[in-house]
């Protein structure tokens, strides 16, 4: 009998009696891709034990042999947690030379000129929806966050959503979106007006009550930070939830604008304009500096 899994639940197989048991190699595999898909949650023991049909003294092996692997080649990490509710789990981690390889690649991607828009705008929607880019991106900003206590991921729709994502997944908690406009269909909301940082207009922020439990502990991540004005709106509109925002990261911080509204938080590429000569400049976060 040996043991498949569809949809995270474990489903028996009868394969007979003449199938031997897993070899170490895919054991390992298993274990690997198990761990890889649940990041930041604790899984125990037993559920490899009986996935693979191998006792637990087995499976601690290759878990060392996974930690010692991962640990190596600054893939993050594999954690054991104590207790009867105990067990192992991965935890996310991009060492800062592969951040700062990550971002000077995409500073030379998106300093293209023919990406410079009508109103200076720089086109970066495939960018911002390019699986490989977002999911780098995401696991680098996670990797700071990933000694706080976090109970949920905020980000305003749209082009943040896909980058928020990614970091909720490596952190292993919710993912809340707040809307420009409120929807009928997620019930009971709270509205807030903020500020816009760069042009100073009046805009609208909702987040449906039974999105965010009260006294929680959230980040926000957006793909583009300009003056910080809304930034500043999800601090305000987390007040009203009565609860606390502990850290903000974003992939790009216009370093050109003069007065932030916000000063704590983190970027992975800085922006400083575009020149007289049409080129545009970006360089990795002075954080990797």
């Amino acid at each position: 009998m040996n043991n498949n899994i569809v949809n995270g639940n474990i489903i028996r197989i009868d394969v007979g009696d003449n199938v031997d048991k897993f070899s170490r190699n895919n054991r390992i595999s298993a274990i690997t891709k198990v761990l890889l898909d649940n990041p930041n949650k604790v899984i125990n023991l037993n559920y490899f034990t009986e996935m693979l049909n191998a006792a637990k003294s087995t499976i601690s092996e290759d878990l060392v042999m996974i930690k010692q692997s991962f640990s190596a080649l600054d893939m993050g990490s594999v954690e054991t947690v104590a207790g009867a509710s105990g067990g192992v789990k991965y935890v996310v981690g991009v060492s800062e030379e592969q951040s700062r390889r990550f971002a000077g690649e995409l500073c030379e991607t998106i300093s293209d000129r023919s990406r410079i828009m009508p109103g200076n705008f720089i086109y970066m929607t495939d960018i911002m929806y390019s699986p490989e880019v977002i999911h780098k991106a995401g696991a680098i900003l996670a990797s700071r966050f990933i000694d706080v206590e976090v109970d949920y991921v905020v980000t305003v729709e749209t082009k943040g959503i896909p980058l928020a994502y990614e970091v909720a997944k490596s952190l292993g908690v919710q993912l809340v979106i707040v809307r420009r406009e409120s929807k009928v269909t997620e019930g009971p909301t709270v509205t807030i007006n903020y500020v816009s940082g760069s042009s100073g207009r009046i805009q609208n922020m909702s987040l449906a009550k039974r999105l965010l439990k009260k006294n929680s502990k959230c980040i926000f991540i957006d793909d583009f930070m300009k003056a910080g004005g809304t930034a500043l709106g999800i601090l305000d509109l987390l007040k009203e939830f009565e609860s606390e925002l502990i850290g903000i990261g974003v992939l790009i911080d216009n370093v050109d604008t003069s007065k932030k509204l916000v000063t704590d938080y983190i970027s992975i590429i800085d922006y400083y304009g575009i020149h007289e000569d049409g080129s545009v400049q970006f360089s990795p976060s002075k954080f990797y500096k």
